[in-house]
């Protein structure tokens, strides 16, 4: 009998320590104020419109979102694991859910990992256009790469299918499959997400690191790359359906995005650039400020100077067809590591709009109200965020 439970335990021991497992909980918080001058249309003495006004908030997020998140893996053995990731966003200015009623709007994930064959993960992630960050020199702050596409690269995708590969010899790919869960594959109005995918290609050596991008988001209404359209009397035309087309964001919002980027490593200095080409189809080229291209370049420069200090340069530039104007933002910034957790970052940026852009410092929806926070078309736009970060 004593020989039985010792052999029970021992297995049961073997168990234990074959299959082990992790839980790690993380966050980061934001927080920073900002100005910016020449927010939607203002009305002078004499009723004619001006140029807006300026304004002072106090922000979260500006320089990186504020979140908290769960991740989990259990060694199944074999160079085999499961993992779990849970992520949500909030405002640390208020404590509101990033997204209402979604409490993990970031990340949703379980799935399975090899040592040697890669990981794939199923549920809710941030999309693959995301994969613009590492190339970005401001890394997807409010004022940066999303601000010249309004948001097109920054979204999160539901009933998301994902695998990274390892890397193989500097190689690494990752790739996406979002379904529409519609009764049709593009997506029919049945549901709010159409289908969604995209694949990218990355080299990554001591000097250098370039990676090439594809990815396409659908239509819900109709599953096509372009905007939902109804009759309109107005002039006998018609109009784009849907908040997101009604406010000119056809192309911004579903289209196919190609990237190409690369970061250069330089001792103290990093070099990071890129060029992007948005394109969509099924819009009305007679709707003026409602483009079906974009084409957006970037470049910047981060100086390390100390191991806590770094200075950051960075223009982007985007040109937009159908009457969308071109737009350039010009920015500087940099941050101070207060220690391992603690940041302290400034940023002071310009929109500079040609006669009939409007794109402003943040990655805001077409529109000229005072609610989208854009400049009107033709003017520019400055403001100066300073903040602090600290994650857990």
């Amino acid at each position: 009998m004593k020989k039985a439970l010792l052999a029970a335990a021992l297995m049961s021991a073997g168990v234990i320590a074959h299959a082990q497992s992790s839980v790690t909980l993380y966050g980061r918080l934001d927080m920073g104020v900002a100005y910016m001058n020449g927010i939607g249309a203002g009305t002078g003495a004499n009723g004619q419109a001006t140029h807006g006004s300026s304004q002072v908030q106090l922000e979260s997020g500006y320089w990186g979102t504020s979140l908290w998140g769960m991740k989990g893996v259990e060694d199944i053995g074999g160079g085999n694991k499961v993992l779990f990731h849970l992520e949500g966003s909030f405002s640390t200015a208020n404590g509101s859910l990033g997204s209402a009623g979604s409490l993990w709007n970031r990340w949703a994930t379980v799935g399975v990992a090899n040592d040697q064959f890669g990981t794939l993960l199923a549920g809710r992630m941030l999309f693959i256009s995301n994969g613009i960050w590492d190339f970005d020199p401001f890394g997807q702050s409010n004022w940066s790469s999303a601000s010249m596409v309004r948001g097109r690269n920054w979204p999160q995708s539901s009933n998301n299918i994902s695998y990274q590969s390892p890397n193989w010899m500097g190689f690494d790919v990752y790739g996406q499959y979002a379904f529409s869960n519609a009764t049709n594959w593009n997506g029919n109005g049945s549901t709010s997400q159409g289908r969604e995918a995209g694949l990218q290609l990355t080299y990554t050596s001591s000097l250098f690191q370039i990676r090439g991008l594809y990815d396409e988001i659908r239509n819900p209404d109709n599953g096509s790359l372009g905007g939902t359209y109804a009759t309109n009397g107005l002039n006998g035309g018609l109009i784009p359906t849907g908040s997101t087309q009604a406010n000119g964001n056809g192309v911004f919002a579903y289209s196919r995005d190609y990237m190409a980027m690369f970061n250069l490593f330089l001792g103290a200095f990093k070099v990071q650039g890129g060029y992007e080409a948005i394109r969509s189809s099924g819009m009305n080229p007679g709707i003026i400020g409602q483009p079906t291209t974009l084409d957006h370049e970037w470049g910047g420069v981060t100086w390390q100077m100390t191991p806590a200090a770094a200075l950051i340069a960075a223009v982007y530039h985007v040109n937009a067809n159908n009457g969308g104007g071109n737009a350039t933002l010009y920015t500087i910034g940099g941050s101070y590591n207060l220690s391992k957790r603690t940041l302290l970052d400034i940023q002071a940026g310009t929109v500079q709009n040609s006669k009939t852009a409007n794109f402003g410092l943040n990655a805001n929806n077409f529109g000229t109200a005072a609610a989208t926070g854009n400049p009107l078309p033709g003017h520019s736009q400055v403001g100066v965020y300073a903040g602090i970060q600290h994650s857990f």
